[in-house]
């Protein structure tokens, strides 16, 4: 997928991810080594975008399981179609003498069989991307189920057999820490913390998805990003909700935020009420600037 850890950072910078050497280099080994990497961190701050980045990066496509409770095996592996098992039974029934058995082991098989992300990328004859996306939302008996496909990328699937994978998929998986991913998960992968950017590297997105905005703009979003943060808001800003900000100013034909504009802005800021009358307080907009414009000096490169 890369030939070292300096192409693995120059390819996903093309994409509009700036990987820091750490990220980079994790990467590159987990590429070569065919390790998954566990990327854990808050809501927004980038990691399924890695995934995309990387599958862009390496001109592949993502196969993505996203996790919820309850989530079941036939979700994520796949399940027999059983109204096409049953109209081949009512055709060659139809047709004839049926062999029972030589029949049931056809209904048994992938032609019948409906695949889940999991299977799918095990199936694609190149590498692709799986992401499993949140999997801090799962019980650790789900967890236990990707044991086998993390470790020795084969799946064990009940009447169909052991399907073992025609190329080894690039594995990302993601947690918000909404629940402690178990150590025999953590074992077989790579970690990465990934945390909200800093200014400086915020700028730096915004510089390479805006390029036709000025360096001041850059900064002055990226501070806010780091204000609004800073707020302990319900729901606070993602790197995707600034870039969407940003688009939105420059729709406006503003190059920076000032307090007279609370109003216009709060429906793109607060997503909950609770933010939305945090940012309503007297002079909290005001501070909320004023604050933002002290982080921009962050953005600033050495």
């Amino acid at each position: 997928m890369f030939v070292s850890f300096k192409d693995a950072q120059e390819k996903l910078i093309q994409t509009g991810y700036i990987a820091d050497p750490i990220t980079a280099t994790t990467v590159y080994l987990a590429s070569e080594l065919k390790k998954p990497i566990l990327l854990e961190g808050p809501p927004g701050s980038g990691k399924t975008e890695l995934a995309y980045a990387v599958a862009k990066a390496t001109n592949t496509e993502v196969e993505r399981l996203q996790c919820f409770e309850g989530i079941n095996e036939d979700k994520a592996i796949g399940r027999f179609d059983e109204s096409l098992q049953r109209l081949a039974v009512e055709m060659r029934a139809k047709a004839g003498q049926v062999e029972w058995e030589p029949l049931k082991q056809e209904l048994h098989s992938l032609d019948f069989f409906t695949a889940g992300p999991l299977l799918r990328s095990l199936q694609r004859p190149t590498p692709c991307v799986l992401l499993i996306d949140e999997i801090d939302k799962v019980e650790q008996e789900f967890e236990a189920m990707l044991l086998e496909i993390l470790s020795i990328f084969r799946l064990s699937i009940p009447k169909l057999g052991t399907i073992q994978a025609k190329s080894v998929p690039f594995v990302l998986l993601t947690s918000n820490e909404e629940r402690r991913i178990g150590d025999p998960l953590r074992r077989r992968s790579f970690y990465l913390r990934i945390d909200h950017p800093t200014p400086e590297r915020e700028a730096k997105i915004l510089e390479l998805r805006m390029p036709n905005q000025k360096a001041e703009f850059h900064r002055s979003m990226a501070g806010l990003a780091k204000a609004l943060r800073g707020w302990s808001l319900e729901k606070p800003p993602s790197i995707s909700e600034m870039l969407d900000l940003a688009r939105a100013l420059e729709v406006l034909g503003k190059q920076e935020i000032t307090p007279e504009m609370r109003d216009i802005l709060l429906p793109l800021l607060a997503k909950t009420e609770a933010d939305r009358r945090k940012l309503l307080l007297r002079d909290g907009w005001a501070s909320l600037v004023h604050d933002a414009q002290q982080y921009s000096q962050e953005a600033i490169e050495p």
